[in-house]
């Protein structure tokens, strides 16, 4: 096997490397090595694919993790700390183990990276997430390693923690659910499975060299967004609206019980941010087919076996 047979993924155990082995791993000559520290989530990842090499280590500390960068390969650089409380772990997560991993890759032989960085490098918000996924792809830029970055915007999809994963379940249980102010801000989800087809495309033809925004192609304000989810889990809920100052303190309040909590004050303000981002033809560059909002809602809430997995936080 050859050492582009090979692909190491980062972050493995997440929405994005969940839903990029199962497209993955069923490729004839492909080698797959699956990295990542979150022991619930991993165990999962092995549950569902036992047949690759999973290997569970936090990329922020060195150790026996970076043996599997020996045979070189190409590297899905994609771990990234999506939520917390404080600034210590997206520094320790966005930037100390993305430093760790190019070293490891540097050592090791990697030829190409695809960098998953995010559509916030482009966004007005600020806030700790933000800040350092804008250090994150600075630092892999800089490395002197081909890479091609691709910057997704929200996604949502099988193994969705966060975002409309969680929305779409806490729906579900609550006998009304809450619109933070008008509902009237822009959104641009993004499927999952579709930016793994990009990602794969990116793979099977090195781009190295190349930044693309890979937006959601289709714009709509959050209350209907919200509106479609629950129509693709089959949900009567009402949706109603509240005060924006309202639902901020309902978060910080939740945030007292509940130390890593799915949505968080920033996340708000993040929510209620004007963006609106680039659409490129991703579909006719990267040579795939880009799956309409409510069919993608569909299959991600309705496939029998991937809808009713459940990654933890």
């Amino acid at each position: 096997m050859t050492s582009s047979s090979r692909i190491i993924i980062t972050g493995a155990a997440g929405l994005v490397g969940q839903n990029l082995i199962t497209r993955l791993k069923g490729r004839p000559g492909v080698e797959i090595t699956a990295i990542d520290k979150h022991t619930a989530n991993v165990g999962t990842l092995r549950r569902l694919h036992p047949e690759i090499d999973v290997i569970e280590a936090d990329l922020a500390t060195p150790g026996g993790w970076q043996d599997a960068f020996n045979s070189g390969g190409t590297l899905v650089l994609n771990h990234a700390q999506i939520g917390a409380l404080n600034e210590k772990p997206f520094l320790t997560n966005n930037v100390t183990a993305t430093k760790n991993v190019l070293e490891a890759a540097k050592l090791g032989g990697v030829k190409y990276i695809v960098h998953i960085s995010s559509s916030v490098v482009n966004s007005m918000a600020h806030d700790y997430y933000t800040e350092t996924k804008k250090e994150q792809e600075k630092i892999v830029l800089e490395s002197g390693l081909p890479v091609c970055v691709l910057r997704p915007t929200l996604m949502f999809g099988w193994f969705d923690r966060k975002h409309l994963g969680w929305l779409a379940r806490f729906m579900q249980k609550v006998p009304v659910f809450p619109i933070p102010g008008s509902g009237q801000y822009i959104r641009q989800p993004l499927y999952a499975g579709d930016f793994c087809n990009v990602i794969i495309s990116a793979i099977d033809r090195p781009r190295p060299g190349e930044i693309h925004n890979i937006s959601g192609r289709e714009k709509l304000t959050y209350i209907d967004l919200i509106k479609k989810l629950r129509t693709a889990i089959r949900s009567r809920t009402p949706i109603i609206r509240i005060p924006y100052a309202a639902f901020d303190v309902l978060l910080r309040v939740y945030a007292l019980a509940d130390k890593n909590p799915p949505f968080t004050t920033r996340q708000l303000e993040a929510l209620v941010t004007p963006d609106e981002f680039e659409i490129i033809d991703w579909p006719g560059l990267f040579g795939v087919e880009a799956t309409p909002l409510s069919k993608a809602l569909e299959e991600t809430h309705q496939h029998p076996v991937y809808s009713k997995v459940v990654l933890e936080f």
